[in-house]
């Protein structure tokens, strides 16, 4: 039986990284391999804000989970095809290494719930899933990241807006707004 294991990953922690084209800034939630730059994650969740149109930067052998949770939308374009990502809390899947450009539906700036994760690093790629409610958790591995102010809880800790959870084990999710659900799976190498 795998004990409950709980770290606190709260927003205020978090620190703004600008893009290098200067389209916006990325605040990191948790990489794995802990420290691991953008050459050699294996998997990395994060909130990223979109403030100019655009190209998305290009992650050879990546595959990329995006959900919209602030904004008016934005329209992509992969590879060609054009999606439009503008209802909030939809994860959309697409590959990080086809060219990707974003334009802006709106004024103001999108913010986005971005997991990313390299092909031949996991067993199984993460699932993301955006809930309400009550959920039980486990007994594996689950990010939980609060998208609103309504927030959520998680083995009796309080989330609020942007906070998050990394959970090993069975435990209770209550889920009072929308709050994104994150399995991880295990290396392969």
């Amino acid at each position: 039986m795998i004990d409950l294991d709980v770290r606190d990953l709260p927003a205020a922690d978090r620190t703004a990284v600008p893009w290098k084209n200067g389209g916006g800034v990325t605040r990191e939630i948790l990489c794995r391999p802990q420290g691991a730059g953008m050459a050699d994650f294996q998997w990395r969740v994060s909130l990223a804000e979109v403030a100019a149109d655009g190209p998305f930067s290009a992650f050879p052998g990546v595959d990329r989970t995006l959900t919209m949770v602030e904004g008016d939308g934005m329209e992509l374009t992969v590879g060609g095809t054009t999606a439009l990502v503008d209802s909030p809390y939809v994860p959309r899947d697409f590959a990080g290494d086809v060219d990707t450009d974003c334009r802006l539906l709106g004024a103001g700036n999108v913010v986005n719930l971005n997991v990313m994760w390299r092909r031949d690093a996991l067993a199984v790629p993460p699932s993301v899933a955006v809930v309400r409610g009550r959920l039980p958790l486990g007994p594996g591995r689950s990010l939980v990241v609060a998208l609103d102010e309504e927030g959520a809880e998680v083995a009796g800790r309080v989330l609020g807006r942007y906070d998050a959870v990394l959970v090993t084990g069975a435990a209770p999710l209550r889920a009072a707004g929308p709050t994104a659900v994150i399995s991880v799976g295990s290396a392969t190498r």
